[in-house]
C-alpha cells in the first residue's frame, strides 16, 4: 500500500470540512476541532434519525386526512384501504389525501366504489357504478411517466391505464 505522500494536507482538508459543517454551531463547537468533530458526528445522526421521522409523520397525517374523509362518507379507514387493495386502485396515501381535499366528489366516488365493494363483492361494484370506475381511472395521474410499480409478490403491477 503507497504511502500518503502528504498527510498534513489530508489532515488540513478534513479538518476544513469538519468546520465547515460545524459553522453556526455555539461556543468552542464551531472553531475547536476536537469538539466540532464530536458535535458534527452527532448533528449528522440527528439529521439521519430526522429524515426518518419525517417520512413517517408524513405518513401518519397521510392516514389520518384519509380517516377523517372517509368517516365523513360512512366507512373506516381499514375498510377503505382494504378494499382499494382487493380493487387493484394502486393509488397511495399521498395522492388520497389530496383527492380528499382538493376533489372530494372523486375521492366520494372513490369511497362509494370500495363501500360497494365491500358489501357486494367485486363483481356488484364494478356492474351498478360505470361512471365510479371512469372516476377512478380520471383519478390516476396521466402521463408517459406514471407507471406503478409494485414489489408486493400478490399486487399486480399497472403498466397502462386504458
Amino acid at each position: 500500500m503507497a504511502r500518503n505522500p502528504n498527510p498534513r494536507a489530508m489532515f488540513r482538508r478534513k479538518r476544513r470540512t469538519i468546520l465547515a459543517m460545524a459553522k453556526g454551531f455555539r461556543g468552542r463547537r464551531k472553531n475547536c476541532y476536537s469538539l466540532a468533530v464530536r458535535s458534527v458526528h452527532k448533528a449528522l445522526q440527528n439529521s439521519y434519525r430526522g429524515r426518518k421521522l419525517k417520512k413517517r409523520s408524513f405518513r401518519e397525517m397521510w392516514n389520518s386526512r384519509i380517516g377523517i374523509a372517509v368517516k365523513e362518507h360512512g366507512t373506516t379507514y381499514s375498510i377503505f384501504m382494504r378494499q382499494m387493495v382487493l380493487c387493484n386502485i394502486a393509488i397511495n396515501r399521498k395522492m388520497f389525501s389530496q383527492l380528499a381535499i382538493q376533489e372530494p366528489r372523486t375521492f366520494q366516488a372513490i369511497t362509494e366504489l370500495a363501500l360497494q365493494r365491500s358489501t357486494e363483492g367485486l363483481l356488484g361494484a364494478l356492474k351498478a357504478p360505470d361512471r365510479a370506475q371512469d372516476l377512478v381511472i380520471k383519478a390516476l395521474p396521466q402521463g408517459p411517466d406514471t407507471r406503478y410499480k409494485s414489489h408486493h409478490p400478490k399486487r399486480k403491477v399497472l403498466e397502462s391505464y386504458v
